[in-house]
């Protein structure tokens, strides 16, 4: 039996993916990535409208795209996105969890709400889109599901408690998973970024010395740039990876190494 060529495993044409938290942040790079790869996009927001501008561009891109709206706190939101996704484009090949949330704060000051809602979002609603879609994905006897982590699901940071239980829970549910689903030819996998400048910690890289800081102990000398997680969204939602599960790939720029040791102190 012939094998595909290796530019052949990464061709994700006749691909469905389906995209949570896609009208914003890194969400969008991932849904643009695996559409430059070839999938056709199911791109999710609770607010269906946000969505309207980057489904355009999708389309010119000659992809078939479905916006839904999916809260993933509803149970009942998130049942009724993996029907309208599959009664629209029948199987469902990639899912990339990818909503998420975050309040910085110092653990002292970290309320009974703000855990409830962190974790309720990150870690229990992660769960339960992957469970509805992989129902989908077991009756196919195919899936590539793609829980979007941190940084902080394998390295411990101060002000973010709540975020780094949610995440780390995400990386054990990963592996969890992988080993649920693994013999229905579905794999799980955990795509943990680095420190990469979005919505949620904007505010940080308007600290000049907090920057300097922070570029001092990641060996690449840089912080992320969105490109830089292409290579992996895709490789963790072809056929290049059918044989890698259960695992939690750190796109960092090797901050997770600890080798490097910061010289520049932030300022108080």
């Amino acid at each position: 039996m012939s094998r595909p060529t290796p530019v052949a495993l990464f061709d994700l044409t006749g691909q469905v993916a389906v995209v949570t938290g896609a009208s914003r942040g890194l969400g969008q790079y991932f849904a643009r990535a695996l559409a430059r790869a070839g999938a056709d996009l199911v791109l999710t927001s609770r607010n269906r409208a946000t969505l309207a501008p980057f489904a355009a561009e999708m389309e010119n891109l000659g992809r078939r795209t479905l916006s839904l709206e999916l809260d993933v706190l509803s149970l009942e939101s998130i049942e009724k996105m993996a029907a309208d996704a599959e009664a629209a484009f029948g199987a469902i090949h990639i899912l990339v969890n990818n909503a998420g949330m975050n309040i910085r704060k110092p653990a002292l000051d970290v309320t009974w709400s703000d855990w409830n809602q962190i974790l309720d979002t990150n870690l229990r609603g992660t769960f339960f889109v992957a469970q509805a879609v992989a129902r989908r994905m077991v009756a196919h006897g195919y899936g590539r599901i793609v829980n979007i982590g941190s940084v902080t699901s394998v390295f411990g940071y101060a002000g973010l408690a709540p975020y780094g239980a949610s995440r780390g829970g995400v990386r054990q549910l990963t592996m969890s998973l992988a080993d649920d689903w693994g013999k229905h030819g579905v794999t799980v996998n955990c795509l943990a970024p680095g420190w990469f400048r979005t919505e949620q910690n904007k505010v940080l890289y308007e600290d000049s010395a907090w920057v300097e800081y922070l570029v001092d102990r990641i060996p690449v000398k840089r912080p992320g740039e969105p490109h830089d997680l292409d290579g992996a969204i895709v490789f963790l939602a072809s056929e290049a990876s059918r044989y890698i599960t259960g695992q939690t790939l750190l796109v960092d720029g090797g901050i997770s190494t600890g080798s490097t040791r910061a010289t520049v102190a932030p300022k108080k």
